[in-house]
């Protein structure tokens, strides 16, 4: 092509986005194919060169939650009521994985990506998104693994019932799903400028779990640890936790003021992060 050529005879010109709140989803429509390529690469090259393969997903949840049940319930005393104390630990357990695995997922994307961002255009989006849609073929296993523990207990005798709010527990899931995705957009943002601050995700994760009830029920800290149940009754990932055990367990209480909060707080952290994702979008290449 020629020098005399206007910029009228190009047909597609790709330049940034002028607006940071874009999330253009008639665009990732169109790149479906690829989004799905995406979560197909993330399932299976996540185990494929290890020697028990998918047996991760198993292996990872059950150990967790014996030693949960062992230093929890069984040294600390922690009360479950009826339901058994493993039961209880492992529905906690499931739940809070997906937001960890989707958060961690999400949180190196400019970093993991920057081969393929540099070299050819597609919504950068879809690449966060794959992350979470493919870690719901992981929760899937793992919950199909806590299906089998719970018609186990149930033949047991334990005292178990479902609860009939369980037809919403999707919703929560979905709604765990997007606050993962709203915080690992923000912290792949912000790691591209600060690398060091990568390093502090896992610590973070490992002591928001403590904060997040997925080990004893909401009420327990806020009876024996009155002064510091605020740091608790602040955090989203509380209620969730809280709210899935008593769809699937019965037990605990629901609050919808709690969820309200929740439900806000998650749409906030989603556009927050997108923010910061579209912004960082535009220059990442020149500092990952």
């Amino acid at each position: 092509m020629n020098d005399n050529n206007s910029p009228n005879d190009w047909l597609f010109e790709i330049t940034p986005k002028n607006k940071f709140f874009t999330l253009n989803l008639k665009e990732v429509w169109q790149y479906r194919d690829l989004l799905f390529l995406f979560v197909k690469r993330d399932v299976i090259t996540v185990y494929k060169q290890t020697v028990l393969g998918p047996l991760w997903y198993l292996i990872q949840p059950l150990f967790t939650s014996v030693t949960f049940t062992i230093i929890f319930n069984n040294v600390a005393g922690i009360d479950t009521g009826t339901v058994p104390p493993f039961l209880f630990n492992l529905a906690g357990i499931t739940v809070w994985n997906y937001f960890t695995a989707c958060l961690t997922g999400t949180s190196d994307t400019f970093k993991a990506n920057a081969a393929i961002f540099g070299k050819v255009y597609f919504p950068r989006i879809i690449t966060p998104l794959s992350v979470v849609i493919s870690n719901l073929v992981k929760f899937g296993i793992q919950f199909l693994i806590f299906i089998g523990f719970y018609i186990f207990y149930y033949f047991q005798d334990a005292d178990l019932s479902l609860n009939s709010l369980i037809l919403f527990f999707p919703i929560l899931i979905v709604i765990m799903g997007i606050l993962g995705l709203g915080l690992g957009m923000l912290i792949s943002a912000t790691v591209t400028k600060y690398r060091d601050f990568s390093h502090l995700i896992s610590f973070g994760i490992q002591l928001l779990m403590y904060l997040s009830a997925v080990m004893y029920p909401m009420e327990l800290i806020k009876d024996k640890l009155p002064s510091y149940g605020w740091l608790v009754e602040y955090n989203p990932l509380a209620y969730i936790i809280e709210t899935a055990r008593y769809m699937l367990l019965n037990v605990g209480e629901v609050s919808f003021l709690g969820l309200t909060y929740t439900f806000i707080v998650t749409i906030i952290v989603f556009f927050i992060g997108l923010l910061f994702f579209n912004k960082t979008e535009k220059s990442f290449i020149d500092t990952v």
